[in-house]
């Protein structure tokens, strides 16, 4: 089965470009680098909207608009202006500086696996809608929960061409959901693909008790980012395969798995992890190396 990975997009961003790649919005245009150029009516109305509000709004207002004050403020003002003109790159290499995205390494990935990352995933953004990680943008600020005048909520601005866009891409596919509710909010699930696999975070302690992970979830959502596109990965099964940091496991009985394969996997780090690591590579270099003898002497057999 096809997998998709839905992913956030980060608010931390490389700066520049290169000033002479094609210009995404011209939608006229056949080399435009853009898979979802039926979205840019609805991104160049959003743009204009956003910067009349950064042109004409106090500092005060503009601080609630992007959450942020003093310098990073100014920056936030001036790169939004700055949009039609800016330089462009690749979305997954302008997320780069975004922990997530660190996390994944994509400049580190087997060429392989790059490519099937190009190909499968999906990115969710605030000015964009929707990005594939080699669509060419310029730098910006916008969280997808943030209220622009005369749009509203960015995640109800997109919604229905978001969700239309959405829906018909991932259809029979296995899609790896690993939005926070803010993105995903912006997406009005049509259930059209062929299971959804969702993965939670859990560390326990010695007395058995479990805390889910909020500090370090970004980088346990990139180095599953890379696992998916390395092992191309479309069922939960792939996970047991996994070694994350800090040794998360699957807890199968904790779970909630459906009819399609697909569900919520919960995945618990917890004390003795390394033994139990270690075990369980121990017994697969065994198993590979019965696997080998068993050919060898098949083959030898054979002559």
């Amino acid at each position: 089965m096809r997998f998709t990975i839905l992913l956030p997009s980060a608010e931390g961003k490389a700066t520049g470009g290169n000033p002479l790649a094609p210009d995404m919005f011209d939608y006229r245009s056949s080399n435009t680098f853009n898979y979802f150029s039926q979205l840019n009516p609805e991104r160049r109305a959003l743009i204009d909207a956003l910067q009349t509000q950064v042109r004409d709004g106090s500092d005060e207002d503009l601080a609630k608009l992007f959450g942020v004050k003093g310098d990073t403020l100014q920056e936030a003002v001036s790169v939004n202006l700055d949009v039609y003109r800016s330089p462009l790159m690749a979305s997954v290499d302008r997320y780069g500086p975004g922990v997530m995205y660190a996390a994944m390494d994509f400049a580190g990935l087997p060429t392989g696996s790059q490519r099937r990352l190009l190909e499968n995933g999906v990115i969710f953004s605030g000015l964009f809608g929707l990005l594939r990680p080699d669509d060419l943008i310029p730098n910006y600020r916008l969280k997808m929960d943030a209220k622009v005048e005369g749009i509203g909520k960015v995640a109800n601005y997109w919604k229905v061409p978001l969700s239309t866009a959405l829906n018909d891409l991932v259809a029979g596919h296995a899609v790896w959901n690993l939005l926070p509710g803010s993105h995903e909010a912006a997406w009005d699930d049509a259930g059209t693909y062929g299971r959804m696999i969702r993965v939670k975070f859990y560390k326990e302690d010695e007395t058995g008790e479990r805390t889910a992970v909020s500090h370090g979830v970004k980088e346990l959502r990139g180095a599953l980012v890379a696992h998916i596109v390395n092992e191309t990965a479309d069922s939960i099964g792939s996970l047991d395969l996994w070694e994350p940091p800090d040794g998360y496991e699957v807890d199968h009985d904790a779970s909630e798995i459906d009819e399609a394969g697909g569900g919520t996997v919960v995945m618990v780090s917890s004390p003795g992890w390394e033994k139990r690591r270690a075990s369980r590579r121990k017994a697969r270099a065994e198993a590979e190396a019965e696997a080998a003898a068993a050919r060898r002497a098949r083959e030898e057999d054979d002559d």
